[in-house]
């Protein structure tokens, strides 16, 4: 009989060592990801890729249209110089220059400014009685308003600003009233 019982022992162990064997396989296969997860994760790692791909060419495309449409910005900025002289050269042959002269320069800054306009340069707009903007005028100085309407307003235009595509390469220098 002992060894009967001993036979059963061991059948009923072998059986509980076979049930806990399936559980942990079913463990290990609910471990194991399916092939639809699998892919799942698979498209979902695709997508990102692609979606930060695409951000990195707009982004760049961005770089390279502000660097092509702000490479000239330092030529542009050393012919504001040359841009100003030809406007006082204009104002003083105007004063005790012939008409000839004042043709001549005046044909050749127009030339000049319009070349300069096409590449994107635009003056900024400033009349006396405008009202003072940080974004866009310099205050070099300030005077007592000449009258009530120009307190905290532009009295002068020292010298003109200029933008280049949007962007103030040279704020106007402007007097204002106090």
């Amino acid at each position: 009989m002992d060894h009967q019982d001993i036979n059963e022992e061991s059948i009923n162990n072998q059986e509980e060592n076979n049930i806990q064997n399936e559980a942990a396989s079913e463990e290990n296969v609910t471990a194991k990801p399916s092939a639809e997860e699998l892919l799942a994760e698979e498209k979902d790692r695709y997508i990102r890729l692609y979606a930060e791909f695409e951000n990195y060419k707009k982004r760049t495309a961005k770089e390279k249209m502000e660097f092509f449409q702000y490479a000239n910005q330092d030529m542009m900025i050393s012919m504001l110089g040359v841009l100003d002289d030809f406007e006082r050269a204009l104002k003083e042959i105007a004063k005790n220059g012939n008409t000839s002269d004042l043709q001549g320069v005046e044909l050749i800054y127009q030339k000049f400014k319009n070349r300069l306009t096409e590449k994107g340069l635009k003056p900024i707009e400033v009349n006396a009685g405008d009202t003072f903007n940080v974004d866009f005028h310099e205050a070099i100085t300030q005077i007592p308003a000449p009258s009530e309407e120009l307190k905290g307003k532009i009295v002068d235009v020292i010298e003109t600003g200029y933008t280049l595509s949007d962007k103030v390469i040279r704020f106007a220098k402007v007097v204002t009233g106090n």
